[in-house]
């Protein structure tokens, strides 16, 4: 039952004061300084598997990380600070205090800024370069989704409001705004169409006009819908909820093409890997490989407690996932046969970001970030290959290449 009860902390993150999580412990280890981080003996070869280092922050750290394109990586910390991280060496480079615990992921503009949400209520923008702030938007809730952009740089975010929002990237004015009948923890995605899909708390599966906020149509689950979506190369759109299944359903008309019956709720976000396999961790334990054409299972992968990180995929077809078990999986995607796990001191929630030259970003509750080594060269060929689609989490389809 911790599980269970934890997880009920997570989905209720950001409900306003009243339900609002206790902080973790402030208190520092003499031998773990906040923002100090430690390199791998450098006489050492690294390995696949191994910690190339890790930086420590001062709470749990569910946010994934990404990496801008000067290869600096940022992520967030139930600290209430966005962390910038050289993503070489793991130094600090600034950190940025909002008002509240970070539990979502930020997002990076090409052009270097950088987006974020807290728990007390706000969006903000940072100059990528200094963490200087560039402007903020408040919303009446929480905001544990985690920002997507449009390649016309509007942003979408949801807020545990009811709402989704749509905010000019430069200006931080208000388009518009959506509002379905609950809180909205889900992180939005972006069609290539511009069709955004966002799920809620309501049970919903929304797809919404990304320039007018108009709704196009909604699908219904038997629960609700923390998953964030992921786009296939065809418009499908897939997406878990806590009713224990992973949908596919038809990204023009909403239309279910297939569901898939996992052993508990999924909150955790699909990844497509490049042959159109899905990928999706579930509260059972498990990690599935499914067919994305039929719904049918390819293998599943058990961990020793429960999978709500979001798989990544690299280029040598490696499926990485953490779990709750404190450990981060390295997996064959073809075979579901572990390859190794990197072991952390707390619950591996965050979802694992691959950065450029393949090394692993993951965040744990022990309040880290760590580096692992892999063997692989970047992230896979593929629709979606890990959470919000890419490192920097922009939450958008891309056209075949």
């Amino acid at each position: 039952m911790r599980m269970l009860h934890l997880l009920t902390i997570l989905v209720a993150a950001g409900c306003g004061e009243k339900n609002k999580p206790e902080p973790l412990s402030k208190t520092k280890s003499p031998l773990s300084e906040e923002g100090q981080h430690t390199n791998q003996d450098s006489k050492a070869k690294a390995t696949a598997g191994s910690k190339l280092w890790e930086f420590i922050t001062e709470s749990a750290v569910f946010s994934s990380p990404v990496i801008g394109p000067d290869n600096t990586l940022y992520v967030g910390s139930r600290d209430n600070n966005l962390y910038a991280i050289n993503s070489k060496s793991g130094a600090k480079l600034w950190e940025f205090e909002t008002g509240g615990e970070v539990w979502c992921s930020p997002t990076i503009e090409f052009g270097g800024m950088v987006y974020i949400g807290s728990v007390d209520k706000k969006l903000y923008a940072l100059n990528g370069k200094t963490g200087g702030k560039l402007w903020e938007f408040e919303t009446k809730g929480s905001v544990s989704s985690s920002p997507a952009i449009g390649p016309d740089g509007t942003l979408y975010v949801g807020s545990d409001d009811n709402k989704l929002y749509a905010i000019d990237s430069k200006s931080g004015v208000m388009l518009w705004e959506f509002e379905t009948e609950a809180k909205v923890f889900s992180s939005p995605a972006i069609g290539l169409d511009g069709a955004v899909y966002v799920g809620s708390f309501d049970k919903k599966l929304y797809a919404i006009n990304g320039k007018t906020g108009g709704k196009l149509w909604e699908f219904e689950t038997g629960g609700p819908v923390n998953s964030s979506p992921a786009i296939g190369p065809d418009g499908t759109v897939y997406v878990g909820s806590y009713d224990n299944k992973l949908y596919a359903i038809n990204g023009k008309t909403g239309g279910k093409l297939w569901e898939f019956e996992t052993g508990e709720r999924v909150g955790s976000s699909p990844a497509i890997g490049s042959d159109g396999t899905v990928y999706v961790g579930s509260g059972d334990k498990k990690l599935y490989a499914i067919n994305g054409k039929t719904g049918v299972k390819l293998w599943e992968f058990e961990t020793r407690d429960e999978v709500y990180s979001s798989p990544a995929i690299t280029s040598d077809g490696t499926v990485y996932v953490g779990s709750a078990d404190k450990k981060l999986y390295a997996i064959n995607s073809k075979s579901g046969v572990k390859l190794w796990e990197f072991e952390t001191g707390d619950m591996a929630w965050s979802s694992p970001t691959i950065g450029p030259d393949g090394t692993i970003y993951i965040g744990s509750y022990d309040k880290k970030i760590y580096a692992i080594k892999t063997d692989s060269t970047g992230p896979a060929k593929s629709p979606w290959p890990m959470f919000r689609q890419n490192p920097q989490h922009t939450g958008r389809a891309l056209k075949k290449e």
